[in-house]
């Protein structure tokens, strides 16, 4: 569960509160003047696919991912099946992006391995991690007929940090290497496209700019009294065993 603080500028408002009609979202977080325009031409079509919760989430980077990049769309689902996305129905080549963990029946390769080809379609799962890897679980069966599976490299050993390259913490990940849905697919184009480096630094300018306006509302997280009081006892004891000890 995301801290409460985190979304405090995208939170719920009274309903007079003004809504960009381009963007879609709050005018005091407006990122009209930050989207790329015309939209960023791609080779490779990319399938976001949304948990039903995620698709709620106020700081969702699959919006403006939408309107960044051209051949960019989304369904909302908890698993990819024939019939869900006309995209993915005629079996084109394609790369789900999702790392490989002990428990994994389908490795992942990591994506500097993989020859772009024509009419590629990249597909990126956008939920919480625990929700993704239920995704990913429940996809890899239809998956399996026509895509292969690939990490940017991830690490379950060490606590991840923002999902985003700043010291500001919107949204925490769970390990390290993992990062927000936007900065993902950025990577992963980097990779895939002829002029991926141009088109990585555009997504990720926009994805700065989103966290820079979104500072201006994150208010501090209040440390609980409990919790002090606890680390102090703890603080104490250690230090009366230390002493005991010498």
């Amino acid at each position: 569960m995301e801290p409460k603080a985190e979304e405090d500028a995208l939170s719920p408002e009274p309903r007079h509160r003004s809504i960009c009609t381009n963007c879609d979202r709050p005018t005091r977080v407006c990122l009209c003047h930050a989207l790329p325009l015309p939209p960023i031409q791609t080779a490779t079509r990319i399938l976001i696919v949304q948990h039903p919760h995620e698709a709620r989430h106020k700081l969702s980077t699959t919006p403006i991912l939408n309107k960044s990049l051209l051949r960019a769309s989304s369904v909302t689902s908890r698993r990819l099946r024939r019939g869900l996305s006309p995209i993915l129905d005629r079996s084109p080549p394609a790369l789900y992006l999702f790392p490989s963990s002990a428990s994994s029946t389908t490795p992942a390769l990591h994506i500097s391995a993989v020859r772009p080809s024509a009419d590629l379609v990249l597909i990126v799962f956008d939920a919480t991690w625990q929700h993704a890897r239920e995704m990913v679980r429940a996809s890899e069966g239809f998956l399996s007929e026509f895509a292969t599976r690939v990490c940017l490299g991830v690490d379950e050993s060490v606590g991840g940090g923002s999902i985003y390259d700043s010291e500001l913490i919107l949204r925490k990940e769970p390990f390290a290497g993992c990062v927000s849905t936007m900065e993902a697919v950025a990577r992963a184009l980097r990779v895939l496209e002829p002029n991926g480096p141009e088109i990585e630094e555009k997504l990720v300018g926009v994805l700065r700019e989103m966290v820079r306006l979104q500072a201006g509302f994150v208010k501090p997280v209040k440390p609980r009294p409990k919790l002090l009081k606890k680390k102090a006892e703890e603080k104490e004891k250690r230090e009366g065993s230390e002493q005991g000890g010498a």
